[in-house]
């Protein structure tokens, strides 16, 4: 992602101040210090979710914006919060920096909501990541999940362990599949006895999620406060429709 990140920073016209990384030997640093920031416009992390809170008291103490696609800390997202409010910082996270999945969000969204009211429908999603990602399921498949639950109202959990059983009427069975190269893959299938209609998302590479994250910073520039990237995802499609 970093290496993604930097190619894309180039194409805008921007610079890269440092590279951390813990274990890339092309990185000028293996951890981030306080007196890097100095000169820091804007931070983008990509990183393990045991050093968020720590690395978010550094950017507020910095007054140093951030961007953060690190997933898995949702047990310390109000202290974070807190750290950033306190500051008059701002910080920008999410599990999903590609627009392409966002528009994908979207349209199960919508579809769900226009599948409610006729119960002939079951619906189903899975997920497909390469065999190196360390979480199952994916903070995009749970994003997804979400979102049919927010639309459908036939469906009131998601399971995502491996079933043994029939799922239950309420049930939203979200599996994920592990192995090869496969940057990710989401779908979701509205079914019936008569046919199957299916929307899915597939990432050639990585590239989309690293343009998304630089855009965000670009967005979130002058600003100040707590943001998902669902924020400027929905701000930036919003001025797309009233061209």
């Amino acid at each position: 992602m970093g290496r993604e990140i930097e190619e894309i920073i180039s194409q805008r016209s921007h610079s890269v101040t440092a590279r951390i990384d813990p274990v890339n030997s092309g990185a000028d640093a293996r951890k981030i210090e306080p007196g890097m920031l100095k000169e820091v416009d804007m931070v983008i992390e990509f990183a393990l979710s045991d050093g968020v809170k720590k690395n978010a008291e550094m950017y507020a103490s910095a007054g140093v914006p951030a961007v953060v696609g690190t997933t898995g800390w949702d047990q310390d997202r109000e202290k974070v919060r807190n750290i950033i409010e306190e500051a008059g910082s701002a910080y920008l996270w999410g599990s999903n920096f590609s627009i392409g999945a966002h528009i994908f969000f979207h349209l199960v969204n919508q579809a769900s909501a226009m599948v409610d009211p006729v119960p002939v429908y079951d619906v189903l999603a899975y997920e497909l990541h390469h065999g190196k990602k360390k979480d199952s399921p994916s903070g995009t498949a749970l994003r997804m999940g979400e979102g049919i639950l927010n639309n459908l109202s036939r469906k009131t959990s998601i399971v995502t362990e491996k079933l043994d059983r029939p799922p239950k009427s309420g049930e939203l069975h979200v599996a994920s599949v592990r192995g090869g190269y496969l940057p990710g893959t989401h779908t979701v299938l509205f079914d019936s006895p008569a046919d199957t209609i299916q929307i899915q998302h597939t990432a050639r590479n990585r590239s989309g999620f690293a343009l998304g994250s630089v855009m965000a910073a670009e967005w979130l520039t002058g600003k100040s406060g707590f943001f998902q990237v669902e924020d400027f995802i929905q701000d930036i499609l919003t001025r797309g429709q009233e061209r």
